[in-house]
């Protein structure tokens, strides 16, 4: 990864579910493809995404029901007609209505179409996947069996032998539940068959995927129901403690996201297992990873369960150079770049620096205070990735204008007073910054305000849903965006 980001790149953020079709949500199919040959012919080198995990019903990405498992919800229904394992006039307004995000009943139609009309070589690739990935893949095909049999409700509310995950509940749930459970390993192997195609495609038009991982999981996943030695838990199985962030730039009363924290001493006697599992599967879905909230690995903002905010909580101790040390010996190289923004002390940067991870910095954050602000362009180092704001951030657009007259004129000075307006004068500080890797949300490039925002930390209803229409893309802000790639050497 070191030598991928070595080079001068430009890239783009723009989540799988924003792309533009027929369905409700973006997905793997042509358009993605279209997508990928934009970013060639612009000179466009990365596609950042958000993360590819199986979402609750609110959408977040960040709040995921597996640390390995993709979303169905992402799976290119042309695909599988393609195919012929799911008939051209197969629809169900269910399965596009706006707020669902697993195609359940066409992606179990395809699964018999599948078994009834698949080649013997696909078949051979279905078991070789179960096979592979079988470490996680049971677990979670039951796991979601599960959730189904009970209404979507957490595992925790499960009866107290599956809960418990007591054996011979576990061997007559397996076999009462076969055949749900082969349509949940199928929908994994469409999302891994078609997204390795996807990347191969990206990698034939010299475009890197670039992914993210939550340093988190959700309470309510199969990790914490199968691994529960990885997390802090009593021994009822319940959070004493919750993840988050303390008050800050989003939020007064901090962001209590009620993730359960890590038994980092149980992670470490097992050489970080977990986690090397995890990245393993992330890597083999993309060229380089983004650790969300990285901070966390030196230490984590810790608050009680019984808090209902996140401003009573307390920074604990978490064992970065030993966990990063086993990463980089795993992997040679520690495929990350450290999503390091928050409170982040002397500790936190040095624990990025021994390890020569990339971090990030975000223009949104440069103004209005000292020349020594770590976030202006000309205190920037080679081995960092410059945003203009990132999936949290308001567009730029809708950033700057509420400002007043005198925050824009100190913006533009800081900048050098460019001629462009914006959004491009933040765009073209970001291009022509020393930072190996610029990264721009799609929506700045189509010069979009507020309406263009894709999530605002500490809610939940109204994010995760916007999209794009190439219709939008017009030939002058294409033009735009190559020139500027040309003209600062990405």
């Amino acid at each position: 990864m070191a030598t991928l980001l070595e080079q001068r790149r430009a890239g783009v953020l723009l989540h799988i579910t924003s792309l533009p079709g027929d369905y409700a949500k973006g997905d793997m199919g042509k358009e993605a493809y279209h997508f990928i040959k934009f970013l060639q012919n612009t000179g466009v080198t990365v596609w950042q995404t958000l993360p590819l995990g199986v979402p609750h019903n609110d959408g977040s990405p960040y709040q995921c029901l597996s640390a390995h498992a993709g979303n169905p919800g992402l799976i290119s229904l042309d695909w599988l007609k393609e195919k012929g394992w799911l008939q051209e006039s197969e629809s169900c307004n269910q399965c596009e209505a706006e707020d669902n995000f697993t195609k359940k009943c066409l992606l179990t139609k395809s699964f018999y179409g599948f078994q009834a009309l698949a080649e013997a070589e696909d078949f051979e690739s279905f078991q070789q996947f179960c096979k592979d990935k079988a470490f996680w893949l049971d677990d979670f095909a039951l796991f979601m069996a599960f959730r189904a049999e009970f209404d979507l409700h957490c595992w925790n509310q499960w009866p107290e032998p599956l809960k418990q995950r007591r054996a011979k509940a576990i061997i007559e749930a397996k076999k009462r539940l076969k055949q749900f459970i082969e349509i949940i390993k199928f929908e994994q192997y469409i999302f891994f068959r078609q997204w390795l195609e996807l990347k191969q495609f990206a990698a034939e038009h010299e475009v890197l995927l670039l992914g993210d991982i939550p340093i988190f999981v959700s309470y309510d996943s199969v990790d914490v129901w199968v691994d529960r030695k990885v997390f802090k838990l009593n021994k009822d199985g319940d959070m004493p403690v919750v993840a988050g962030v303390p008050p800050d730039y989003f939020s007064k009363t901090g962001q209590r996201w009620g993730n359960p924290h890590y038994n980092w001493k149980n992670l470490q006697k097992t050489g970080f297992q977990w986690w090397i599992d995890r990245l393993k599967t992330q890597l083999e879905l993309f060229d380089i990873v983004r650790i969300d909230h990285f901070r966390g690995l030196e230490s984590a903002w810790e608050i009680p369960a019984t808090e209902e905010t996140a401003i009573k909580g307390k920074w604990v101790k978490a064992p970065g150079d030993a966990f990063l040390n086993a990463i980089q010996n795993e992997f040679e190289e520690i495929p990350l770049i450290a999503e390091d923004l928050g409170e982040i002390t002397d500790e936190v940067n040095k624990l990025r620096i021994d390890f020569k991870l990339p971090g990030m910095k975000i223009l949104h954050f440069a103004f209005g205070d000292s020349a020594k602000n770590p976030y202006l362009p000309h205190n920037y180092e080679n081995n960092s990735v410059v945003y203009t704001g990132t999936h949290d951030n308001d567009t730029t657009l809708g950033w700057y204008e509420p400002l007043s007259d005198h925050e824009k004129h100190d913006i533009y000075e800081r900048l050098g007073s460019p001629s462009q307006g914006m959004p491009w004068a933040l765009i073209q500080a970001a291009f022509s910054s020393v930072a190996n890797l610029a990264v721009i949300p799609l929506q700045d490039i189509l010069e979009l305000g507020s309406e263009g925002r894709m999530n605002v930390p500490g809610t939940i209803n109204g994010n995760w849903k916007w999209r794009f229409s190439w219709e939008q893309l017009t030939t002058d802000k294409v033009n735009n965006l190559s020139h500027f790639i040309k003209l600062f050497s990405r």
